[in-house]
């Protein structure tokens, strides 16, 4: 795996940079189009044998890094692969911050295998590791939580998504004194942030992309923090109406054929299942996280964050391409 962690470097750079002259263009399925196979060019020149397990979706809905893909040249580690192009590609259409170009590397068989629906995630960094329960209301959650960081509720930071069906929980937070981060997008990001050592946030809570929550679990589990998931219907997350209801029930069809439940609560140890993983985000569009792609008279900057689960390291790399 520790051979991997320079090519994986240069996989994301290639996405972002891919990316990045599109921003603003207000077409995302472009950007991302770009980014995929920026990317999927990068892979296939790096010994690995790898397999996408989180990617662009199913083979008859996605053309590259589609699940189960073989990438890489054939030879060297086998690695399971978590792959978002681009986290934000609405972002990078609207020219808005925190887009990042993200990817982790875990050994075969390592990581959860979750179709493309809702997630519900919690998320703590290391000091609250062994508190958090799924099972429990999100009041109690978060009473545990600023116990173990010694905190008065009122002190308490927590990051979600402003999207509509998280206003419930945003106003529950709010009414116990917690401080609320409503972010536009960009969970990958918020969940990185609240287990780093100078950590942004406390606690990261959010109803988001399913494939985004397994990346983000190998983002916390190389930081050491904690993280439980649960997946859950269409119709939970958006409303109980016939259309909603027939999703729901497509859904629960590829569960079961992934072999994987709905409504059933998953520890980090079962979404991640080793150690040895390594996690990469470059930065798209300026952030909290990361600085985007610049470009001064022929000249592009990169920022990336590379986190290496095995030795217990997290790199800021910034990058100069194409003096």
């Amino acid at each position: 795996m520790m051979s991997l962690a320079w090519p994986l470097l240069r996989i994301t750079e290639q996405a972002a940079l891919a990316a990045f002259p599109q921003t603003g263009c207000g077409d995302k399925n472009k950007i991302d189009g770009l980014a995929v196979t920026a990317m999927r060019k990068a892979m296939n020149t790096v010994a690995m044998q790898g397999r996408v397990v989180i990617g662009e979706g199913e083979i008859d809905r996605a053309p590259m890094l589609y699940i189960g893909e073989a990438v890489g040249t054939g030879s060297g580690p086998t690695v399971d692969i978590a792959v978002d192009p681009i986290e934000g590609t609405r972002m990078v259409a609207m020219g808005q911050s925190n887009a990042l170009a993200v990817m982790a590397f875990a050994p075969q068989g390592s990581l959860f295998h979750a179709p493309d629906m809702y997630m519900k995630k919690l998320v703590v960094n290391q000091r609250a590791r062994g508190v958090i329960d799924l099972t429990q209301p999100l009041d109690e959650n978060l009473r545990r939580v600023a116990n173990a960081l010694g905190k008065p509720l009122e002190s308490l930071r927590m990051v979600t998504l402003d999207k509509p069906r998280m206003h419930a929980a945003i106003a529950q937070a709010k009414q116990l004194g917690v401080k609320v981060f409503a972010l536009p997008d960009g969970d990958v990001a918020a969940s990185v942030l609240t287990c780093q050592h100078d950590n942004t946030f406390d606690l990261m809570y959010t109803i988001g992309g399913a494939p985004e929550g397994v990346i983000s679990a190998c983002a916390v589990t190389a930081l050491g923090g904690d993280m439980q998931a649960e997946l859950i219907d269409f119709s939970e997350a958006k409303g109980n109406t016939p259309t909603c209801r027939e999703i729901a029930r497509n859904e629960r069809r590829r569960c079961a054929s992934m072999g994987v439940e709905i409504n059933r609560i998953y520890t980090l140890n079962e979404l991640v299942k080793h150690h040895d993983v390594l996690f990469c985000a470059t930065g798209v569009t300026d952030g909290e996280l990361l600085k985007g792609v610049h470009e001064h008279q022929g000249r592009v900057k990169t920022q990336t964050l590379l986190i290496n689960g095995a030795d217990r390291t997290c790199n800021i790399i910034d990058s100069l391409h194409g003096w």
